[in-house]
C-alpha cells in the first residue's frame, strides 16, 4: 500500500469520534460498548446487538440475544430503544425433544402507550398432546399477551417479555391443559413507535 493511501486510512479514523452506547433506563441503563462516527446522524437508527446476560450478569441469561436500536445522542452518549429480542438457535434447538408437541403463535400486539410489538410465543409439552389441548393452549397464549398488552406500558411489557413474567403468567395457565416443559417469548420485535406505520409483517 502506499504511504499515501496509509495516510488516507489514518486520516479517515483520526475523523471519527467514540460513541458509548446505553442501555435503555428500563434495562438499567448498562453500557453496551462504544461505537465510531464521524456524523452523529448516521448513529441514529443504527441497530446494536447485545445479550441479556450483558445487561444482568447472570450466566443463566446467555441464551436470550437482544436487538437495541441507537434513538438519539447525547455528547459523546449514544441512548437507545429495545428494538426486540429472540433465542439463540442453539437454546432452541435445545428445546426440541421427540413425542412431544411444539405449540407456535405469531402475534401483534400493542400496548397501552401506543407501541406496537411483534411477538413469537412458544410452548413445548412433556409428550404428545391431542389437537383440541394444541387449540387450547395456543389460544390462551394469545389471550395472555394481549390481556397484559392493554395493562402495560411499553417499558414495562418490555421487561417483562424479556425477563419471562409473561412467560411464567401462560405457562400457570396452559399447564392445567396438559403438562409442560418450556413456555417462552422466543422472538419480539418493535414494529413501530406511537404515530408510526406498522412494517410488514415476516414470518419467523
Amino acid at each position: 500500500m502506499s504511504s499515501a493511501k496509509k495516510r488516507g486510512v489514518k486520516d479517515k479514523w483520526r475523523d471519527k469520534d467514540w460513541y458509548s452506547i446505553m442501555a435503555p433506563s428500563y434495562f438499567g441503563g448498562t453500557d453496551l460498548g462504544s461505537i465510531p462516527s464521524d456524523d452523529t446522524s448516521k448513529l441514529v437508527g443504527r441497530v446494536v446487538d447485545s445479550t441479556l446476560y450483558e445487561l444482568t450478569n447472570d450466566f443463566a441469561h446467555q441464551y436470550l440475544k437482544m436487538h437495541f436500536q441507537i434513538s438519539a445522542v447525547e455528547g459523546k452518549t449514544a441512548q437507545t430503544i429495545f428494538k426486540g429480542h429472540e433465542y439463540s438457535r442453539d437454546y432452541l434447538r435445545s428445546l426440541v425433544r421427540r413425542r412431544t408437541t411444539r405449540i407456535d403463535i405469531l402475534v401483534n400486539i400493542t400496548t397501552k402507550d401506543g407501541y406496537q410489538i411483534r411477538l413469537a410465543v412458544c410452548a413445548f409439552t412433556l409428550s404428545r398432546i391431542r389437537t383440541t389441548q394444541e387449540h387450547a393452549i395456543r389460544a390462551l397464549m394469545k389471550r395472555i399477551v394481549e390481556e397484559k398488552s392493554k395493562e402495560l406500558n411499553f417499558d414495562q411489557y418490555v421487561q417483562e417479555i424479556v425477563l419471562g413474567k409473561i412467560a411464567s403468567d401462560i405457562y400457570n395457565e396452559a399447564k392445567k391443559v396438559a403438562p409442560l416443559r418450556h413456555v417462552g417469548i422466543r422472538k419480539s420485535k418493535l414494529v413501530a413507535q406511537p404515530g408510526q406505520m406498522i412494517q410488514p409483517t415476516i414470518a419467523g
